[in-house]
């Protein structure tokens, strides 16, 4: 998973031809954080937890295409604990998934034999699906009589308290904006002091205005600003995102949702709310990450905070 080697150099090319959406840096981003998790190391810790990898179930695989590979964490899960995966790609991402699947069967030539691409689930014990709100009941309905593990839409949150440094707001950036801000762990929706200065924080950002260069990310911006000016709805206008007060906690690409606070436990109360909605918290709050790592992902950060690993042993 090394993307500095020459070889991943015409599949990220083939990638971003499959999905616009997978820029070059993207890619390279999710490939250097892949090759960060998966060191001997980070593995064998991974994996102390597990008595047995002697699964022989059939999992079905429903991957989501949001972001580079975001379905081979599940992969390796299946693969971890000994059992079969029966996997449906997303179709905007297939080129990096088969080439993900291509150097697992050369690490282990074993894995060869329990890793099936198919066109649709069936035959299956159990199913992971990744998927919108809107499909999650598809496929609650579909996998009803199975063993399943369905995930909706998630998304991150920051918490500021008017003391972050410069350099804490500059990282934040990152976790807005990586991936065009549309994986389960970017930054949509922030909570902001009630006197804060909205501008302190967009003159960090400055740095990101290329993002306007990109014309599927144009589009989505053009839209909703259309759509703010036609609602005559307040917002903040960058140039290359759009920030609005609101207290919805999913904001579409291009925008970024803000509320205000006079007291430290409204955010508080709101998350407790929207538990089931948030994957990431950052900032100086408890059980939040710092600025800039959210999307910096190791492989026991799991998605919907439900261990994978755990769901499969539950199987057997």
């Amino acid at each position: 998973m090394n993307p500095d080697k020459p070889e991943w150099v015409s599949v990220m090319d083939s990638a971003s031809l499959e999905n616009p959406w997978f820029t070059k840096d993207n890619i390279y981003f999710s490939l250097k954080t892949w090759h960060e998790a998966l060191q001997p190391n980070g593995i064998d810790e991974w994996l102390k937890p597990l008595n047995s990898s002697s699964g022989n179930k059939n999992i079905g695989i429903v991957m989501a295409g949001n972001i580079p590979m975001v379905g081979l964490h599940d992969l390796l899960c299946v693969l971890a604990t000994g059992n079969t995966a029966l996997v449906k790609l997303s179709s905007s991402d297939t080129v990096l998934m088969k080439e993900c699947i291509r150097l697992l069967n050369v690490v282990n030539a074993s894995f060869g034999s329990r890793i099936q691409l198919i066109d649709r689930i069936e035959n299956a014990d159990s199913v992971i699906a990744t998927g919108s709100n809107n499909s999650s009941r598809y496929f609650e309905y579909y996998f009803r009589n199975m063993p399943s593990l369905i995930r909706k839409s998630r998304t991150g949150v920051a918490i500021l308290n008017g003391e972050e440094t410069q350099s804490e707001l500059k990282l934040l950036g990152e976790d807005c904006f990586r991936y065009f801000g549309m994986g389960c762990r970017n930054v949509t929706h922030l909570w902001i002091p009630e006197s804060y200065a909205i501008s302190d924080l967009l003159d960090q950002w400055t740095e990101y205005s290329y993002l306007i260069d990109h014309h599927k990310y144009a589009n989505n911006y053009t839209y909703h600003k259309a759509i703010f000016l036609m609602n005559l709805d307040a917002h903040f206008d960058t140039g290359f995102v759009l920030l609005k007060e609101d207290s919805s906690v999913h904001a579409p690409v291009g925008c970024i949702f803000f509320q205000r606070y006079s007291h430290p436990d409204e955010p508080v109360k709101w998350l407790e709310k929207h538990r089931g909605d948030l994957q990431v918290i950052v900032g100086n709050i408890t059980g939040g990450v710092p600025f800039g790592s959210a999307q910096h992902t190791g492989l026991s950060d799991y998605a919907d905070n439900i261990n994978t690993l755990e769901f499969l042993l539950s199987l057997e």
